[in-house]
């Protein structure tokens, strides 16, 4: 059975905003809700401004001298800004969700981290300039970093990551962008 790009591309819009609707649902009854603020850049002149939702459950597990791991769902709402030259779309919208894992310090006002997560995005246009596109709206989002969390309430963090953007080779041309970029969150 052969399935079409246009059904397979709908089918991925609908997995992904069914994910997004249950994070959301299960945000409810979460243990801690917070926002995030992120600013990166990354290669072929592109800037980026990101607003994220963070919902953290309280999970823990593995304690191994004085650090556990953890888990927190993030959903995210970002901006490109493309300065390249011959830009057919200077402005790029990202939207999507990612899991994180962190493996954070377990007591103490500061508490460093390091942390993983691979989630999906999907983008407002996949043409970037005459020359370099994305196949598909739907990429693969994975990302890298470090940070730390702190304060009385421990309701601030500061990180850095690096994220790369792709498909997968789902569909070609897959030229995927990392980005880099600093980002601070206050949990409520």
């Amino acid at each position: 059975m052969h399935i079409g790009k246009q059904s397979r591309q709908k089918t991925i819009v609908n997995v992904t905003v069914l994910s997004a609707l249950a994070i959301a649902c299960s945000a409810a009854d979460a243990t801690q809700l917070g926002v995030q603020f992120a600013a990166g850049v990354a290669d072929h002149d592109v800037r980026k401004a990101d607003m994220g939702g963070v919902w953290d459950p309280g999970l823990r597990w593995w304690d191994i001298g004085g650090y556990h791991f953890t888990l927190v769902a993030e959903a995210h709402a970002s901006w490109w800004d493309i300065r390249e030259g011959h830009t057919v779309h200077p402005d790029i919208w990202e939207f999507g969700v990612t899991p994180v894992f962190r493996f954070i310090k377990s007591s103490g006002w500061l508490r460093p981290y390091v942390e993983a997560g691979v989630g999906v995005r999907m983008l407002s246009h996949v043409q970037e300039t005459q020359d370099r596109s994305f196949s598909s709206s739907f990429q693969f989002a994975d990302m890298v970093g470090f940070g730390a969390q702190f304060g009385a309430h421990q309701n601030y963090l500061a990180g850095f990551r690096f994220q790369h953007l792709s498909n997968a080779g789902l569909e070609q041309p897959n030229p995927g962008i990392n980005f880099s970029e600093l980002y601070l969150q206050y949990d409520f």
